[in-house]
């Protein structure tokens, strides 16, 4: 792992902004002859040309995307605690090996130094991370504010607010907090239904949901990325199981 997609997402953000950070980082990735050098533009039929990323690519877009908004995110109730950057943390060195948490973690510090205009930064990560890969960082996100086993009201309107920025629907933000922020009806809301669906709506809904959350969804950003995925589809299996148990459905 070397060091110069760090000091180029750094750089990229002290002196571009939030656009700076993932461009630096995306640049010193090819100084270190880490990404695919090769690149397939297609025609997305408006403005200009867009970029087909590999998967190394992507995997490193979404961990820069994961530390600017971890500074939001750790930031929202006034506190930057330990067991937070533990989280991201462990995260790193899961997915990226020992060599790349020191960098990390410098970004990081950077990061929760600045103010992070996150509606700057959303539309950007909605640029470049298709949908499922938005979810599972968001996913991400959300479990870094449950990180000292209590989640704040205040991240909780950070997370909606990153939520809409990056893109994702209201249904599908509000089902993913609801899995951590328990509330009577957490379970229909992973759903992304009323307590008042008919049992049908509720089938219908669980089935469309396990396939929404499927871990292959997110294949390219690697194994440790799957079995978190893995994890949200197992609690979307679980509120079904209790609306069922709820309601005395087969």
């Amino acid at each position: 792992m070397g060091f110069g997609k760090w000091i180029g997402g750094v750089l990229g953000w002290v002196t571009l902004g939030p656009i700076g950070a993932l461009l630096g980082f995306w640049l010193g990735s090819a100084v270190d002859g880490m990404m695919d050098r090769s690149r397939e533009y297609t025609d997305n039929g408006s403005a200009g040309r867009r970029a087909t990323y590999s998967a190394n690519e992507q995997r490193n877009s979404f961990l820069v995307s994961l530390l600017v908004l971890s500074a939001a995110v750790i930031k929202a109730d006034g506190k930057t605690l330990q067991s937070e950057l533990d989280y991201v943390k462990d995260f790193v060195r899961k997915n990226f090996g020992d060599a790349a948490v020191p960098e990390a973690m410098q970004m990081l510090d950077k990061l929760t130094q600045q103010e992070v205009n996150i509606y700057s930064v959303g539309p950007q990560i909605a640029r470049y991370m298709n949908y499922s890969q938005r979810l599972q960082l968001f996913h991400y996100l959300v479990q870094i504010a449950m990180a000292d086993g209590h989640f704040d009201k205040k991240e909780k309107g950070v997370l909606e607010a990153i939520g809409a920025t990056i893109g994702l629907s209201e249904a599908d933000y509000a089902s993913v907090i609801a899995m951590f922020y328990k509330e009577t009806s957490s379970a229909y809301t992973v759903l992304e239904i009323s307590p008042s669906a008919t049992d049908d709506e509720v089938r219908t809904a669980y089935r469309k949901m396990a396939m929404k959350n499927h871990p292959d969804k997110v294949a390219t950003l690697g194994p440790d990325v799957q079995k978190a995925a893995a994890e949200k589809f197992r609690q979307v299996q679980e509120a079904y199981e209790a609306i069922k148990k709820e309601r005395g459905m087969n």
